[in-house]
């Protein structure tokens, strides 16, 4: 399908959230690789060649941290089982969703995501995959097949895509091998070694490779080793889970000797390409550890809130000057603006105040911090409005009611914490409009192949309680 209007070449608009804020009278080129050419400001009128915008423009965000395949399951897990219920017992549901997930079905509920995801300001998103097999463990004949179907949603919505095949080879700490409700997610680290190169070798435009190991307790000790071998001269992001839970932290301590992420910094694996998706459940020396090495830190409030994992210690982290990049994980929301606003909402509802040490400008702060450690989760080497980034943008719909009146020092602010609706008329991609007027050209057909894909999911089956049809839980152990 032909993308309209045709891509601009150049933007020109009256005011623009630049690396150092917000600045007026902006004119940005397009090159025709994608990228922003030039920057200017203080431009007092639109050339002939630029498209004037109305609104404000604001940089898109990566969405840090993504599993595509459990937007099938957001909302209908929300019956709980009883005061015990938690993240494992939900993960026990959750596996009832992978267990049915083919390429078809995975492909239309990863477009239905991914074009949310760029309705609410995401232009980028991190898809932390581990769906490898099909039902039965067994390999596809299509090695591919599922990476495929990834890539394809991504295609057909115009967002980023940074493809984390991930390496999972047990089901906890002390146990040889994966349960047999896991069986779809075994991949050793020559296998996600294949799959990087292979997606590397497709040379896909808006899809770049990093890759993954699940988490401590589901990646064996000498895999890791074997991983760091494999990856000497690999310059792409390496996500991991860690710490999300006490139980996961309390395993490790006994198997190891230590925490989680100290044994990650005990092993000699942290550095900068590393990004330690959650890491709520740290101490004071972990954090300083995390900060030493140069690796980045991912949360996803809105997921660590429903699944009850704990608060992430915002204060900590600002006194450190770690950025903050962010996820939407399970895709309860599929929104930034509320990703920042539990980031700061809870940490005033923990300490009972309204003022965060080292966060004098909240909005500020952690947009610009979850903007470039974003980049940085995604392996792209600049992010933002700022030459040689990818022109990616979001066109601020400033006459809607919750920006209207807003002045230019508190427009951000209104965005993070005033705009429970869309704020964005349109949206920016590569150079091209994947949104306009705050509708995409493939929405009707995405959303009936989403709707299809729901139907044949759950007609003869309902999201799974506590009951007989349910896999049993396993533990961090």
């Amino acid at each position: 399908m032909t993308l309209e209007p045709v891509p601009p070449k150049a933007l020109w608009t009256p005011l623009a959230w630049l690396p150092h804020g917000w600045q007026r009278h902006v004119l940005l080129t397009i090159g025709q690789d994608g990228c922003w050419a030039s920057v200017e400001t203080d431009v007092p009128t639109p050339p002939p060649e630029a498209v004037p915008l109305a609104g404000a423009l604001l940089p898109g965000l990566v969405n840090a941290h993504s599993h595509a395949f459990q937007r099938a399951f957001a909302g209908l897990a929300e019956t709980t089982t009883g005061e015990q219920d938690d993240f494992w017992s939900w993960r026990s549901r959750m596996y009832h969703l992978a267990a049915r997930i083919t390429p078809e079905l995975l492909r239309a509920i990863a477009a239905q995501l991914y074009l949310e995801l760029l309705q609410g300001g995401y232009t980028q998103v991190c898809e932390f995959h581990y769906l490898h097999r099909d039902a039965a463990g067994e390999p596809y004949t299509e090695p591919l097949a599922l990476v495929e179907a990834i890539i394809q949603a991504a295609e057909d919505v115009g967002i980023g895509l940074t493809l984390l095949p991930t390496v999972y080879e047990r089901a906890g700490f002390g146990q040889p091998d994966l349960l047999p409700e896991q069986r779809r997610f075994l991949a050793t680290p020559d296998l996600v070694w294949h799959l990087v190169k292979s997606v590397e070798e497709c040379h896909r435009p808006g899809v770049n490779v990093g890759l993954a190991l699940h988490s401590v307790r589901a990646v064996r000790p000498e895999s890791f080793g074997h991983m760091r071998r494999l990856t000497e001269d690999f310059t792409g992001p390496i996500h991991l889970h860690v710490a999300e839970q006490v139980a996961e932290v309390e395993a490790c301590l006994r198997t190891t000797g230590a925490r989680p992420v100290a044994w990650l910094a005990r092993e000699g694996y942290l550095d900068p390409r590393w990004q330690l998706v959650h890491a709520t459940h740290t101490d004071a020396a972990e954090r300083e550890a995390i900060a030493r090495s140069g690796a980045g830190v991912v949360v996803c409030p809105t997921t660590e809130a429903n699944l009850g994992d704990g608060f992430v210690d915002l204060p900590a982290w600002a006194e450190l000057g770690v950025p903050l990049a962010i996820g939407s994980d399970s895709h309860v929301n599929r929104d930034w603006r509320e990703e920042l606003r539990w980031l700061v909402y809870s940490t005033r509802l923990l300490t009972q105040r309204r003022g965060i040490t080292g966060l004098p400008s909240p909005a500020a702060s952690l947009f610009t911090g979850a903007q470039l450690a974003g980049g940085d989760a995604a392996g792209q080497p600049s992010w933002g409005l700022t030459p040689g980034a990818r022109a990616d943008a979001l066109v601020l719909a400033t006459d809607t009611p919750t920006l209207l009146g807003a002045t230019p020092e508190h427009l951000l602010e209104a965005v993070v914490f005033s705009s429970p609706g869309p704020t964005w008329s349109d949206v920016l991609v590569a150079g091209q409009w994947w949104l306009r007027h705050g509708r995409h050209p493939r929405q009707g057909r995405i959303q009936a192949r989403f709707k299809a894909a729901m139907e044949t999911l759950w007609a003869s089956s309902r999201p799974c309680s506590r009951n007989a049809d349910c896999p049993p839980d396993d533990n961090p152990n």
